[in-house]
């Protein structure tokens, strides 16, 4: 099931904050993908890009650029509950 993402804001240390148009709001860690996934670490190695992160158009996901992006089921998967 996809659980559509309303609004995407980029915190401090590489962690995101997912509201989704349900409601439920999520924090979502990126850190952990600079190990698994290569084209991650330009999110630290280039100034400002983890800071363009916008919500894809429908709200099926989040992306930096044409070649970085999340699903909104991995940040609603593996993201923590927030109470905002």
């Amino acid at each position: 099931m996809f659980h559509k993402i309303k609004e995407i804001k980029p915190l401090k240390r590489y962690v995101l904050l997912a509201i989704f148009q349900d409601g439920t709001v999520k924090m979502y860690d990126v850190g952990h993908l600079f190990d698994e996934i290569e084209i991650f670490n330009a999110l630290k190695e280039i100034p400002c890009l983890f800071h363009r992160v916008k919500v894809d158009i429908g709200g099926y996901g989040i992306s930096w650029n044409d070649e970085i992006d999340l699903s909104c089921d991995e940040l609603w998967d593996n993201g923590v509950s927030y109470e905002y």
